[in-house]
């Protein structure tokens, strides 16, 4: 059993030492790089096939109904093509449109509320056809006296208070796409949006749906107008990371009945 134990240790600690000179390699290795580009620009990375990058999938989104290609000889326009005159409104699924977000609203609500209460009973029995005498030796303990049996108050009293002071202002621009149309003609749209500056991540997401009558002739819509809107503006990364409480103290804070 002894050595079955020294073995296993041995494997563990062979283990985590590994693992130690992964980690300490991938810093070396960065650092190595960076002392190698010293006195001369970055290097640029090679023009490659994004098909045969690592993690590669294809994109598949909603697309319309494909038109019949006909062949017609000498014809400068060919099937399905954008033409002067025609609409270029997105109308189905597919299309694509800009989503104007101009956020700037306000809110500054305060109140308070008091309540209180006293409460007071007092009774007694100083006079019950002369047998109070007799039923309280027998019944109450020694001492106890007719005039004042029963004397009972109490108190409460209840102050809050509460204040919001509220402002917000976002301004951005979104490509959104067609993903449905409804039977009575709205659309749904969805677009997303990521941007990495370093290590953070800033993400839009936008959702609802719209009208093709609000559509601009310049193929925009203001968000106000996107019914059932969902608009989620955030980020992921190192500095929102520093910026959340740590797992332990936000299960903390959720168990913690005081």
């Amino acid at each position: 059993m002894v050595r079955t134990s020294t073995a296993s240790l041995g494997r563990t600690a062979f283990r985590f030492a590994l693992l130690a000179a992964v980690a300490a390699s991938l810093p070396a290795c960065n650092a190595a790089q960076r002392i190698s580009e010293i006195g001369k620009a970055p290097e640029l990375s090679q023009i490659q096939d994004p098909h045969a990058a690592p993690g590669y999938q294809p994109v598949s989104l909603p697309m319309p109904t494909p038109l019949p290609v006909e062949r017609n000889p000498n014809s400068l326009w060919r099937t399905g093509a954008k033409a002067f005159f025609k609409d270029q409104r997105a109308a189905k699924v597919g299309d694509l449109l800009t989503v104007n977000i101009k956020i700037d609203d306000q809110a500054k609500l305060a109140n308070e509320s008091k309540r209180s209460r006293a409460n007071s009973d007092k009774a007694g029995m100083p006079h019950l056809l002369g047998i109070e005498a007799d039923t309280l030796a027998r019944v109450l303990p020694n001492g106890a006296s007719a005039t004042s049996l029963v004397d009972l108050s109490s108190n409460t009293s209840n102050d809050g208070k509460g204040s919001v002071d509220r402002k917000e202002q976002i301004e951005l621009k979104v490509a959104a796409l067609v993903t449905q149309t409804l039977p009575n003609g709205n659309m749904v749209i969805q677009g997303r949006q990521e941007v990495r500056v370093n290590y953070e991540v800033r993400d839009l997401i936008i959702t609802g749906v719209i009208r093709p009558e609000d559509i601009t002739a310049q193929n925009t819509i203001s968000y106000e107008k996107i019914a059932e809107a969902r608009i989620s503006y955030g980020g992921r990364g190192q500095i929102t990371d520093v910026q959340q409480p740590r797992y332990g103290q936000q299960l903390f804070d959720i168990i913690m009945p005081f």
